[in-house]
């Protein structure tokens, strides 16, 4: 029979494994909560737009959406109609997927990859996009029977690029968002930012003065004249200029942009919780209201 002794250091045996053993687990459970970076359950949300075109929806970085909401209104202060819009979106997503390129093959610039060298501009003429879109426009009208040509062999008789029909895949997109772009669709396109991007829109509040200069140089209409100023052979001036407003409202500061009866409210939370909401008796009857 074990000694009474031999059982108490048995015992203590036992209880130093138990104590290395909790200690082991706790120094292990230590380091990982101090070394290994926490799972975010909730992704930062990446600021970009959403389109909801005629077969579904399409997302575009703000700068894209931005250069699209120019180009497209600058078609207005034209009065050209949509087909315009359409050829001229052709081009830029084979020339610059719509982001103003300060380079390109040779002296190309910007959204068109127009060359100073070739008479498109200066180069600072050239990298405003609303003056590129208007230099653009100007050759377009000036191509015999533009509007009965394929999308491809208009944009390939202005731009004279090495491959002309590279334009011909964009015509279908081109030709959507032409849809959106122009009004056409209403309230098809929402924007939203980061927290960041949303803190600065609230801090800096809206530049009214200073986007309602700038549409009117876009659009060649200012938007205080709406709704008097309707009709135009592009599309729906209003919901133009409304969403080229919430498209540049980072730029400009603007938290809310009001048309009709809907809203866009500026938000951070992602596509799911950025659109237009229709507000109960409330219309601005024809009016752009921006906050």
């Amino acid at each position: 029979m074990p000694s009474k002794r031999r059982r108490i250091s048995a015992f203590v045996k036992i209880l130093l494994s138990l104590t290395l053993a909790c200690g082991v687990i706790v120094a292990g459970a230590y380091y990982v909560l101090t070394t290994i970076e926490p799972i975010d359950s909730e992704p930062e949300v990446e600021p970009g737009c959403r389109l909801e075109l005629s077969d579904g929806k399409y997302d575009m970085e703000i700068d894209q959406a931005v250069n699209a909401a120019t180009v497209g209104g600058v078609a207005f202060s034209r009065n050209l109609p949509d087909e315009a819009v359409t050829i001229a979106y052709a081009t830029v997503w084979q020339e610059s997927t719509f982001y103003n390129l300060e380079y390109g093959d040779r002296d190309s610039l910007g959204l068109f990859q127009q060359r100073p060298s070739q008479e498109w501009g200066e180069p600072d003429q050239i990298l405003d996009p609303v003056t590129s879109s208007a230099a653009f426009y100007e050759e377009l009208v000036q191509v015999d029977g533009w509007q009965e040509l394929p999308v491809f062999e208009a944009a390939q008789a202005v731009q004279r690029s090495a491959d002309g029909f590279a334009y011909d895949q964009h015509e279908g997109l081109s030709e959507r968002m032409a849809e959106v772009f122009t009004g056409d669709r209403g309230p098809a396109v929402t924007c939203w930012f980061d927290a960041e991007g949303l803190a600065e829109i609230r801090d800096a509040g809206s530049g009214t003065e200073d986007v309602r200069a700038e549409m009117t140089r876009v659009f060649g209409t200012d938007p205080t004249a709406l709704p008097e100023v309707q009709g135009h052979e592009t599309g729906d001036l209003g919901w133009a200029m409304a969403i080229w407003a919430v498209t540049h409202a980072d730029e400009y500061g603007l938290s809310t942009v009001t048309y009709g009866d809907q809203r866009w409210h500026a938000t951070d939370g992602g596509p799911g919780t950025a659109g237009w909401v229709a507000l109960e008796d409330v219309d601005t009857e024809g009016r752009l209201l921006l906050k």
